[in-house]
């Protein structure tokens, strides 16, 4: 369990508080509207009104104490900014701040921030890469270079065994794991590929997205 300080509580916010509840962590939310507020109290404990523009506002909730700090507002860049850097400046441990654009994902991480998030770029791009690919099903970026990709398997690999396909050498792909509906397995050289398989693979982006595409269903 990790103690999460989510400051502004926009549809981003929400989501990502909900979920981060879910999870059993001990959430604490912030927000400059008293409506927005008054709604969630009855779902978190620690919820506050507050304005995180102001230093005080944020030595009080004791930003140093959490494992992670989430600037999670939307709409006023100005805003955002400010409190990520009061946010480094009071040494919190660990900052995550959400960016529009580039220019503004640039400017946070100079302000402070340990991470920046752009979500409507990152879905904009998971989406384009999977109405490109039909085979693919989710994928997740690891860094720049190497990504996590679950695929149906190529037709072609039916009654095909992992070491007749030869993928490590042929491709520099790993396979993590095989999903066949709910049974996931970590298979071995002699595991023999059945029609409606789906793999997890591990490799470098450009690679991995050259084999997909080649082996299109």
């Amino acid at each position: 369990m990790k103690t999460i300080l989510i400051i502004g509580m926009g549809e981003f916010g929400k989501h990502i508080a909900k979920k981060l509840h879910e999870l059993n962590n001990d959430i604490c939310i912030v927000d400059i509207k008293k409506d927005v507020i008054n709604a969630l109290s009855n779902t978190y404990e620690n919820a506050y009104i507050g304005n995180c523009m102001q230093e005080q506002t944020l030595l009080d909730l004791g930003v140093k104490n959490f494992d992670i700090c989430i600037v999670a507002i939307s709409e006023n860049f100005q805003a955002s900014l400010e409190i990520t850097s009061l946010l480094k400046e009071l040494g919190a441990k660990y900052i995550i701040s959400k960016a529009s654009s580039d220019v503004q994902s640039k400017f946070l991480r100079m302000a402070g921030a340990s991470e920046v998030v752009y979500p409507e770029k990152d879905i904009a791009e998971k989406m384009a890469v999977k109405c490109d690919a039909s085979n693919l099903i989710d994928f997740v970026k690891i860094n720049d270079e190497y990504e996590i990709t679950e695929i149906h398997i190529p037709k072609e690999w039916t009654n095909k065994t992992l070491s007749e396909l030869n993928l490590r050498s042929k491709f520099n792909i790993n396979i993590i794991c095989v999903k066949n509906g709910d049974k996931v397995e970590i298979p071995g050289p002699s595991y023999c590929f059945k029609k409606d398989d789906a793999v997890f693979l591990i490799g470098n982006s450009k690679v991995i997205a050259k084999f997909y595409k080649k082996s299109r269903i």
